[in-house]
């Protein structure tokens, strides 16, 4: 009877979550071998090295947070405030899995602040983001300068709010996120 292969989405995603709960360094051959169950040997079946995993880890995130999800916002078609609507639902829903979820998000972009290839990658993800945005803020304003800054506070947004522990009186976060969001569409 022949071994079953732990398949290579497997070492991905599980390189994913270490990356996201502990940074690159926690990404080791060894220790995702071990919460996969496995052996390390069949990791060199899919890659020749730590370095080859951590670039399909990082090609796999660019790809889930950037065109898919404009695959997944554009499938439902509808005007662009229809379509920013879906953008901030699956923005906001936060969870994404180690793919595309906020702390591989927020693990990647600590990564970029020393290490240059990464910061490029980075750079090259939040200017498609920004692209996809301005082409829909764009059906909805004529304006330039305002495209460009509800651009800026849209994923300024998206990134900052969770580095923000402040409170809003009597508005809970969920509220503040719609108040903004509602503005934004305005």
């Amino acid at each position: 009877m022949g071994t079953t292969r732990t398949p290579r989405g497997k070492w991905i995603e599980e390189g994913l979550r270490a990356l996201a709960s502990g940074g690159p360094e926690s990404v080791r051959i060894e220790s995702l071998a071990q919460a996969l169950g496995v052996s390390k040997g069949g990791f060199y079946g899919y890659f020749g090295n730590r370095g080859a995993l951590l670039t399909e880890m990082l090609d796999t995130w660019e790809r889930e947070v950037t065109e898919a999800v404009i695959e997944q916002v554009e499938s439902g078609g509808g005007e662009a405030r229809a379509r920013l609507e879906r953008l901030f639902a699956i923005a906001s829903s936060g969870s994404g899995g180690p793919m595309t979820g906020v702390a591989a998000e927020l693990a990647i972009r600590d990564w970029a602040r020393r290490d240059q290839d990464v910061a490029q990658r980075l750079r090259r993800v939040d200017n498609r983001r920004m692209d996809y945005l301005r082409s829909l803020f764009g059906e909805i304003c004529t304006d330039a300068d305002e495209v460009e800054v509800r651009c800026m506070v849209t994923f300024s947004v998206r990134i900052g709010e969770y580095f923000i522990a402040a409170d809003h009186g009597s508005h809970s976060r969920a509220d503040m996120m719609e108040l903004t969001k509602n503005w934004l569409l305005r």
